[in-house]
């Protein structure tokens, strides 16, 4: 199998390498939606497979998801129905109008540069009502400011799809200069398929860099926190409160649009 992308090119083996048949991130989300009285219209941005945007759906709210990958959009509207689907590109958008804006599992953090987390925010303020809430959840670039825990030994998964054993082999560096955490992932499968390696990265963004940028885009930020959360251990659960802290691995937004 050759892919530009194994996962997002292969939306079911996704699912199958990062199942969630709890639909935690998506539950998560309708929590703070719901805490911060948000309306009914959200535009999911990389929305990927549309787990997450079909659970939001089938709670009553009309959403819309928003990916690059065609794949992922061609699978979320067979086997995610509801939401409607779009492509877009998260550094600049124009989608029409929503009240709430959500963007999970470091989605955002693919926004590399200055210019393109300033062109993904100028593109959601414009895209919420006055009010609208922005929903993120990512990666903390503080953890890794004298944490090297997960960059001394790469990470090594595996998992079987459709009866083929599959193994990833995950290494992650710290790119100062580009402030960025760099990825390099090989997969290998026991059906012969050749090795596959895939190169990524997150922006690394810190707490109060986060604030500022927030407003000075015109968002008055209402939690930051490092959890918990869907992807936090313990992860969220219902009832619980968001912390105060930002000092975990995962950083969780909640901003409203201000002016």
């Amino acid at each position: 199998m050759t892919a530009h992308n194994l996962l997002t090119d292969n939306p079911e083996l996704y699912e199958a390498r990062f199942p969630d048949p709890d639909r935690l991130a998506a539950r998560w989300t309708e929590d703070c939606l719901r805490r911060h009285r948000a309306g009914p219209r959200v535009l999911d941005l990389g929305c990927g497979t549309g787990r997450d945007a079909a659970h939001l759906h089938g709670g009553g709210r009309t959403v819309t998801g928003a990916d690059l990958s065609e794949a992922m959009l061609d699978h979320a509207r067979t086997h995610h129905p509801g939401p409607s689907y779009v492509h877009a590109d998260l550094h600049d958008f124009d989608l029409g109008e929503f009240d709430a804006a959500t963007c999970l599992d470091s989605a955002l953090l693919y926004c590399h540069t200055n210019d393109q987390l300033a062109g993904f925010l100028t593109a959601c303020h414009r895209a919420l009502a006055p009010g609208g809430l922005l929903v993120a959840e990512m990666r903390n670039g503080a953890y890794f400011l004298g944490r090297t825990d997960l960059l001394d030994t790469p990470a090594v998964n595996s998992f079987t799809w459709h009866g083929v054993h599959y193994r990833s082999t995950t290494t992650l560096t710290v790119d100062r200069t580009a402030q960025l955490l760099r990825r390099v992932r090989v997969w290998t499968s026991a059906d012969g398929m050749p090795p596959v390696e895939q190169r990524s990265a997150w922006r690394l963004l810190f707490p109060q860099e986060a604030h500022a940028l927030l407003a000075a885009h015109g968002f008055e930020v209402l939690e930051l926190h490092d959890g918990p959360g869907p992807r936090t251990e313990p992860p969220w659960r219902e009832g619980l409160l968001p912390g105060s802290t930002t000092d975990a691995d995962r950083l969780h937004l909640v901003a409203r649009r201000a002016r």
